[in-house]
């Protein structure tokens, strides 16, 4: 028992990813084929490429592609850095969630064209962020 719960102390002080593994969307699309979709459909891919974007963008001094540790960019991995950073994830989550309600509930009043747009736009920023890493 002791031998698990030291290695379960441990696990608690291994350095996590600053980026999410969950970052990373399947697929980009053409406007035609955003044309061809039902609204449920657009209305998904709009939301997804959201939490990847609000999950990326205060990161992207540090990385852009997960897998990223506060060890690996030279950061200590202290009890007051870990807090700060689980901290910074929840407030993520957090924001995450009530911005989804909100979605849920009015992003279906949206114009179909604009989500198009919008989704167009997301998915170009993230592909950016490709790009953008390429300068470091």
């Amino acid at each position: 028992m002791l031998l698990a719960s030291a290695g379960f102390a441990q696990k608690k002080k291994d350095a996590k990813s600053i980026i999410s593994d969950n970052v990373a969307i399947k697929k980009y699309h053409s406007k035609s084929e955003l044309d061809n979709l039902q609204k449920g459909e657009l209305l998904t891919l709009y939301v997804e490429r959201l939490e990847s974007l609000v999950k990326l963008m205060p990161y992207i001094a540090f990385a852009t592609k997960p897998g990223v540790t506060m060890t690996t960019l030279g950061i200590p991995n202290d009890s007051d850095n870990r807090k700060a950073l689980e901290a910074q994830f929840e407030a993520t989550d957090d924001f995450l969630k009530s911005t989804g309600e909100f979605q849920e509930r009015i992003l279906p009043y949206s114009d179909t064209d604009d989500l198009v747009s919008a989704i167009i736009f997301y998915e170009e920023i993230l592909k950016s962020l490709h790009e953008y890493s390429a300068y470091h």
